[in-house]
């Protein structure tokens, strides 16, 4: 069955001698901005750092973790739409796509149950479940291509 027009339009993305390796470098500077204010936000969680107020950090941290995530998105996406009939058959990206969901739901429960104010075993937990998750995601994102 040929896939929509819509998506088919697209198409083109996947191709393009610069459009699609600046989207893919794109995504690498998101997962990068995620992961590296995630990671710092967590090690404090953990004690690292202790000489720093949690709630300020948040407050630097948290915003980039965002946009980080806002740009991976972003770019994943657009990449998503110039071939999603290719990607959807793929069981690797299937996986990827249920580990960010984890994530997701992972950081809204830490956030709804106040982890940042508790930084009790539960919330210390939940952050080394939250790095595996991401890194979860991003083997399985480089494995796609492979798959």
């Amino acid at each position: 069955m040929p896939e929509p027009r819509a998506i088919t339009a697209f198409a083109w993305i996947a191709t393009h001698p610069w459009l699609y390796p600046l989207l893919e470098a794109l995504h690498v500077v998101g997962i990068a901005l995620l992961l590296g204010s995630l990671a710092v936000l967590e090690l404090r969680v953990w004690g690292f750092g202790a000489a720093l107020p949690v709630a300020p950090l948040a407050r630097l941290a948290l915003p980039l973790t965002l946009a980080g995530f806002g740009l991976a998105a972003f770019t994943g996406l657009t990449m998503f739409i110039s071939q999603p009939g290719e990607l959807l058959a793929n069981r690797v990206f299937a996986v990827k796509m249920v580990l960010l969901m984890l994530a997701g739901l992972n950081a809204a429960s830490f956030h709804a149950r106040g982890g940042l104010q508790s930084l009790d075993r539960v919330a210390r937990a939940q952050t080394l479940i939250s790095l595996g998750l991401w890194g979860a995601v991003i083997i399985c994102g480089r494995w796609i291509a492979y798959s």
